[in-house]
């Protein structure tokens, strides 16, 4: 999310603009689209104010006043409704739409010794990862809710890390063990295998309370140098 500087608000033109002439020689300026100055036509007579009494309020009408000020505020009004509005919030890339959504709700559950469940999305053909082995993952990361926290596919580019070593949080290290290149998994990670500590909220970024439940989907892309030996 980005600041940026606010455009200025064009009130007025620089030059006065006369409202109303009348024929006791008194006229009225707009200035700078909020004062009205009367001023008297008389030889020798000055006079400048910016309130007008008895008779003299009846040269300027009430009506074009009130207008005049509620146009200023309605036009304020408006640019901080349509900076405060600002823009719909961007659709992130999922590896699971509404039909996978859907698809889920009749996949069985699976539930491992540490607690940690998931749902195959799509069960891969290839091998599974050795613990120690480099693998080539794409994920999105919710919290329950379902809103987003951390996703490769906003990044552009696989996730690259050694399973089983602890360079991610358990419960991925757990689940990806058992998939198979080409595969996609929903994990349902616990607490105590996700954030012990939590994570801060960001920009764009929900918080993680430290040791709740996230959500990972996850697709096994490919397991360098794995393939290139079987080949």
């Amino acid at each position: 999310m980005m600041a940026s500087s606010p455009s200025p608000l064009l009130l007025g033109s620089s030059s006065s603009k006369t409202l109303l002439i009348h024929s006791h020689g008194i006229s009225c300026d707009k200035i700078r689209g909020l004062f009205v100055r009367c001023s008297s036509l008389r030889p020798g007579v000055r006079a400048s104010r910016t309130s007008v009494r008895g008779d003299e309020m009846n040269l300027v009408s009430r009506r074009d006043l009130i207008g005049l000020v509620l146009g200023v505020s309605t036009l304020i009004l408006d640019s901080f409704d349509a900076k405060g509005a600002g823009l719909p919030p961007e659709e992130k890339p999922r590896l699971c739409d509404d039909a996978c959504e859907k698809e889920l709700e009749n996949v069985p559950m699976v539930t491992t010794e540490s607690g940690l469940q998931y749902k195959d999305i799509k069960v891969g053909q290839g091998p599974s990862p050795p613990v120690g082995f480099q693998v080539a993952a794409n994920y999105v990361a919710m919290i329950p809710s379902g809103q987003i926290f951390d996703s490769s596919l906003e990044k552009g580019r696989p996730y690259i890390f050694r399973v089983g070593s602890g360079q991610v949080v358990k419960g991925l290290d757990e689940g990806i063990l058992t998939m198979k290149t080409g595969g996609k998994r929903r994990l349902y990670i616990p607490g105590p295998l996700a954030f012990p500590k939590g994570l801060v909220s960001a920009p764009g970024r929900p918080r993680v309370a430290p040791n709740s439940p996230v959500i990972f989907d996850v697709s096994l892309e490919y397991i360098p140098g794995l393939e290139a030996d079987e080949e």
